[in-house]
């Protein structure tokens, strides 16, 4: 067992703060990690304070995780000391259902262990994230991290890179596709970038004309100003998928209206409040709207991986831990470029 430094808020109203905890040595199976980097995600924001219910407190967040492994317990394959490691949105899963069997943890039917505040029913403890010097987990939820990437714009691919992914690799977007990209913040430049990568003619979809420059540089062929109805009716029925990105309430009837036939609207962002859908935008030309959640562990490593290959990493801006209450509060002002990402030497 050893003191783990880490940040963690007390309540939904208190700052995030310095804060140590005794972690357990890593059993047969485990890993444990020096933290070297964690990006700050919005579901940090809502979980620090309690927007969604359920927070247990004291709360250490973080699931953009890089680091390196300091320990491996005696059965352990994948790993070994020395090694790059990550961690993402979940340290384990039941193993025995249907979605955890075809490699689709997230999916879990008993719910996924997430990597913080969440319940450790291996070990009967609440868990705690990234913003801390160390962590424990299983080896098999752990990925690897290829050495050829920068490491601290790695860490927003564990939650960024994977939801954005996911539904690309799963809707088999691909050359010569017409893709919509909805929002242009740490989801949507992943979307972006990946889009692109995967050889797609990508469309930018945002509500502000300053961002087309960066869209541009992204990877989008086009920039189109969503307020802007004259742009938003030159591209009906045309798109082959369009992944919407936005946590903000938005009229979604606006991207459908926008999809060929039989073609495939993604949601993953999540608004807090439900968006009303004009059923006959769906009846009328057989399209679909969907949602994802994130990606398995084994689909997370073919991400990496295809991350490595095409050089692809988040846009970050580097902080001390000590600036993460002030990162929070530009978060809810859309005041980065694209993910803040803590240096955990920081915390020493």
């Amino acid at each position: 067992m050893r003191t783990t430094k880490a940040y963690a808020a007390q309540n939904a109203t208190s700052p995030l703060a310095p804060f140590s905890f005794n972690y357990r040595d890593p059993d047969a199976h485990e890993i444990e990690l020096e933290i070297l980097y964690c990006g700050i995600c919005h579901t940090d924001v809502h979980q620090v304070r309690n927007e969604w219910g359920g927070t247990i407190y004291p709360v250490v967040p973080g699931h953009e995780i890089v680091g390196r492994v300091t320990k491996a317990g005696k059965h352990v394959k994948k790993f070994k000391e020395g090694d790059l490691a990550g961690v993402g949105c979940m340290a384990d899963s039941c193993r025995e259902c249907e979605p955890c069997k075809a490699g689709e943890e997230q999916l879990c039917e008993a719910g996924p262990t997430w990597t913080y505040n969440s319940q450790d029913k291996k070990h009967n403890v609440t868990t705690f994230g990234g913003y801390a010097d160390a962590i424990v987990l299983d080896e098999n939820y752990a990925l690897r991290v290829p050495k050829s990437l920068d490491l601290a714009a790695t860490a927003p691919l564990l939650c960024a890179g994977i939801t954005t992914y996911s539904p690309l690799h799963r809707w088999k977007v691909g050359k010569g596709q017409k893709v919509g990209v909805v929002g242009l913040g740490g989801l949507g430049h992943m979307g972006v970038k990946l889009a692109n990568a995967l050889g797609a003619n990508v469309v930018l979809f945002t509500t502000s004309p300053g961002k087309g420059t960066d869209a541009i540089r992204l990877g989008a062929k086009e920039v189109v100003v969503s307020k802007n109805e004259a742009e938003m009716k030159k591209h009906a029925n045309s798109f082959d998928f369009i992944l919407d990105t936005v946590s903000a309430s938005h009229d979604i009837n606006a991207y459908l209206t926008l999809l060929k036939h039989d073609s495939t609207l993604v949601q993953v962002g999540a608004p807090p409040a439900p968006l009303p859908v004009n059923v006959f935008n769906l009846i009328g030309k057989r399209r679909n709207f969907s949602g994802s959640l994130i990606g398995g562990i084994r689909e997370t490593q073919e991400m990496l991986d295809f991350c490595a290959k095409h050089n692809i990493v988040s846009d970050i801006e580097m902080i001390p831990i000590q600036k993460v209450n002030e990162a929070y509060e530009r978060i809810l002002k859309s005041d980065v470029k694209y993910r803040f990402v803590i240096d955990m030497k920081s915390l020493k």
